[in-house]
């Protein structure tokens, strides 16, 4: 379902939550062209995790449009390793801003899940009504149940309030502001941040977790905020929708992609003891695709341009 007429983001007050994380900071890039007042604030200003603190802020700021982007996230040592605050955090976040923006009477609200919702073994590719059909994979599942609540939360404050509140779940993100940290990093930029050492060492083999039969589909995080404000001003409805590019690669392709790019001319030599995660993670992309949207950048220009980034703040990374 689209908006019958499309919500102009000119000339309004638009609060990024989470402006500093890689989707965060690819908003605010992508804002930068709508005529709007961009609002954030720093975590040391404002703990999302604070109720009382979110909706003091609300009330002084009156955001109209706000974007959810703000969780704790990580890969898959992460998740599995630190259940307790990737459940409770996230929860939290989600619950105290979009109950806040229904008190502000926030215009419109979307709300940033992730594709790790849908069940481990969902049919491929994965459309918005396999949610809830099946087991989640174990390794992310305290994140994901905290995704899915905050997908029913918004749903439930649509039906009960008539609040224009909005979904969207994108695919595996890369590029820049992401993590490089070795032992919170995701897959892209876990293997950006190897690769690049293996050069610089000289090292003629390079040690990946898994198999490297695991296919993926990934999306460049700047195409992403481009499909956020796309639906943000061209769809209303309660289902959630996915972003994707559509395309998978495994990661053994991936590697050899980032390989490529960073001038690393070594093997890869993939450690099967270590956990895979989903074998499968294609997201169906019909609903958006059908509205008008598409991703504008290669996979191999996407990683170029995430392996830039990566070179100029490699001393503040290390």
């Amino acid at each position: 379902m689209t908006t019958e007429t499309p919500y102009a983001l000119g000339g309004k007050r638009v609060f990024v939550a989470g402006h500093r994380g890689m989707v965060g900071a690819a908003l605010l890039r992508r804002l930068a062209t709508e005529n709007c007042t961009i609002l954030t604030t720093t975590r040391a200003e404002l703990d999302l995790t604070r109720q009382e603190q979110v909706e003091a802020w609300m009330e002084r700021t009156r955001p109209q449009a706000v974007f959810v982007a703000a969780a704790k996230v990580g890969g898959i040592l992460a998740n599995d390793t630190q259940p307790a605050p990737f459940l409770y955090n996230n929860l939290m976040i989600e619950a105290n801003l979009i109950n806040a923006a229904h008190r502000v009477a926030v215009e419109k609200l979307l709300f940033l899940g992730s594709s790790c919702i849908y069940p481990r073994l969902a049919p491929q590719p994965m459309t918005e009504d396999s949610l809830l059909t099946g087991p989640l994979e174990p390794t992310n599942q305290w994140y994901a149940v905290a995704k899915i609540a905050g997908i029913k939360l918004c749903q439930a404050y649509r039906r009960q309030y008539g609040c224009d509140f909005i979904s969207a779940m994108p695919t595996n993100l890369y590029g820049p502001h992401d993590s490089f940290d070795p032992l919170n990093s995701h897959v892209a930029a876990a293997m950006i941040a190897k690769t690049h050492a293996a050069r610089q060492s000289g090292a003629a083999n390079l040690e990946l977790w898994g198999s490297g039969t695991p296919r993926r589909e990934f999306l460049h995080v700047d195409d992403l905020a481009d499909a956020l404000v796309f639906l943000m001003q061209h769809y209303s409805a309660e289902d959630h929708i996915n972003i994707g590019s559509g395309q998978e690669v495994t990661i053994r392709q991936l590697a050899e992609v980032v390989a490529e790019v960073v001038g690393w001319h070594g093997n890869y030599v993939f450690d099967a003891t270590k956990p895979d995660g989903t074998p499968r993670k294609l997201l169906d992309c019909t609903r958006l695709f059908a509205l008008g949207w598409r991703p504008c950048l290669s996979l191999k220009d996407g990683f170029a341009d995430a392996y830039r980034w990566y070179l100029e703040h490699e001393p503040s990374l290390s």
